[in-house]
């Protein structure tokens, strides 16, 4: 079973387009509609879709530790820092991810790339 991914709205076009011609299930928070959300918000949303959330901005990833510390349900958060990684690495890395979830990861857990 894959789990679908939902890219907050910092995360390069060339990451999401790599995983859409692999076939991953992918929302955008442009496609979504919401580029303009907090990020408490945008983990909200991420958490009703049952998507893991790809982000790298690091204060999306502050707010998923506090939750986290505080016992508080939320998608999962897949971190990685933008010069870390090459696209390619990520695309790679992120659909490996996806496609080896179930549905029980999809909730409450950090990964970083």
């Amino acid at each position: 079973m894959s789990l679908g991914l939902y890219m907050d709205v910092h995360v390069p076009l060339s990451i999401t387009r790599g995983h859409r011609r692999r076939g991953v299930d992918v929302v955008t928070a442009q496609d979504d509609q919401t580029t303009r959300f907090p990020d408490s918000d945008l983990l909200e949303r991420a958490t009703e879709l049952g998507r893991l959330l790809f982000s790298q901005d690091e204060d999306l990833l502050a707010e998923a530790v506090l939750r986290q510390r505080n016992g508080k349900a939320f998608a999962t958060v897949i971190f990685a820092r933008q010069l870390d990684l090459s696209i390619g690495r990520c695309i790679a890395d992120l659909e490996a991810l996806a496609k080896a979830a179930g549905s029980g990861d999809a909730q409450g857990q950090i990964i970083f790339l």
